[in-house]
């Protein structure tokens, strides 16, 4: 079904009533009984600590929640001049249809400023405002992407993936493409309302890429602000990585199509400025499963061995095949055949028209491979140690940027 709006009649009511703004702080959720108070309280102090001459809303997009979200979300009290709305969002589940309704909200409040946060952060304090709004408010950007101090093993496929693809295709350094917890000008959420995006499966989960390199690939200012420690319900990437790792890979082979034109000429990076927190907070441990990542990829590669074979170079296919006789703590799969992998593999999706998404899961025990490797390469290693690293992996992904072009024109060529 095509929804012309993701805003209900008693929203738009709501929204008639206040009628305008100058910031809007949109909260998508879905069953954060235990966290949305919290979260709702740290935004209002923040408006208030540093934004009270401003026209402020809080709007909490709700996914039609089964807990007490929404009765949480209601009782809380605002302060006297902020205005609050809370709302269940029409439109497919998903993130992508809450943010949509918060920028339909932006856009018809006319604010200068919109922020979004996450609703499961522990680790938001009021000073989270300041840091995603004033680049907006204060500097003339239009787009703010969050910088977090992460732990080594935490936001693996922003490391080994999203991270690397965002630099090397479009040549900004963007940290963490798909943080969260974001910030853009008034201007660039009316540009995000009139895309032709809200009833595909990129709204429904890639909506944080998709808005990352939407702003990239259409020149809008970017920076990030540093957040410090983002704290929120973590996951194993052994237990949960796969099912996220599909639907990430999936959105950004999906946008290299979208935007062939604008990566393809494309060499190099540089670096994107940083405004926030200025001291650096260590992060607290999460705990991995590396025998599961390496026994995922070992019975992955046993299991679609022939189709390997199909897709990636010799070269390639044997260094993986090599890798699947590799102990546990042995485990280390070389940055030149990961980066050999994502390439080739974005590469077939682009020329396969059909089966895309079997492709896609095809490569996931591919990635906890990768996963398991840096865990055994860094676990020695501090977090700053295993950073160097991970940008070490990010300058191999640009320095083969041209086989990547030569395997999308359908080159049969290898590293």
């Amino acid at each position: 079904m095509n929804y012309k709006s993701a805003l209900r009649a008693y929203t738009f009511k709501r929204i008639e009533e206040i009628e305008w703004a100058d910031i809007l702080v949109g909260i998508p959720c879905y069953c954060n009984q235990q966290t949305i108070e919290h979260v709702i309280r740290m935004v209002s102090h923040g408006l208030a600590k540093y934004y009270k001459d401003k026209r402020c809303v809080i709007f909490v997009a709700d996914g039609g929640s089964t807990d007490d979200t929404r009765e949480v979300a209601k009782e809380f009290q605002v302060k006297p001049w902020q205005e609050k709305i809370v709302s269940i969002y029409r439109g497919p589940a998903g993130k992508g249809s809450a943010f949509r309704s918060i920028f339909e909200a932006a856009k018809r409040l006319k604010v200068d400023a919109c922020m979004v946060v996450d609703s499961d952060l522990r680790s938001i304090t009021n000073d989270w405002v300041k840091y995603l709004l004033q680049p907006i408010l204060e500097m003339d950007y239009q787009y703010v992407c969050p910088l977090y101090s992460r732990y080594k093993y935490d936001g693996t496929i922003t490391n080994n993936i999203v991270y690397n693809l965002t630099r090397a295709l479009y040549g900004l350094r963007i940290r963490q493409p798909i943080g969260g917890d974001f910030a853009f000008a008034g201007r660039l959420a009316e540009h995000y309302i009139e895309q032709d995006v809200w009833g595909t499966d990129v709204a429904r989960y890639g909506i944080d890429i998709w808005m990352t390199t939407h702003a990239i690939a259409n020149n809008f200012k970017i920076c990030q602000s540093s957040l410090g420690v983002k704290t929120h319900d973590a996951k194993d990437p052994a237990e949960s990585l796969g099912p996220m790792f599909r639907q990430v890979v999936h959105t950004l082979f999906v946008l290299m199509e979208q935007n062939e034109e604008a990566w393809k000429l494309v060499r190099g990076s540089r670096t994107v400025p940083v405004f926030g927190l200025q001291k650096l907070i260590e992060p607290d441990p999460i705990g991995v499963d590396l025998g599961r990542l390496v026994q995922e990829y070992k019975t992955g590669f046993k299991q679609f061995k022939g189709l390997y074979k199909d897709i990636f170079c010799p070269e390639c296919f044997e260094e993986l095949r090599n890798c699947s006789k590799k102990a546990k703590t042995k485990f280390v799969m070389p940055e030149k055949t990961w980066v050999s992998v994502l390439y080739e593999t974005a590469a077939t999706f682009h020329h396969w028209k059909h089966n895309r998404t079997e492709l896609v899961n095809l490569v996931t025990p591919l990635y906890l491979g990768r996963v398991a490797s840096f865990i055994n390469q860094t676990k020695k290693m501090s977090n700053v140690e295993a950073e160097e690293i991970v940008e070490e992996q990010a300058q191999v992904f640009e320095d083969y940027k041209d086989y990547l072009v030569e395997v999308w024109n359908g080159a049969k060529t290898h590293l």
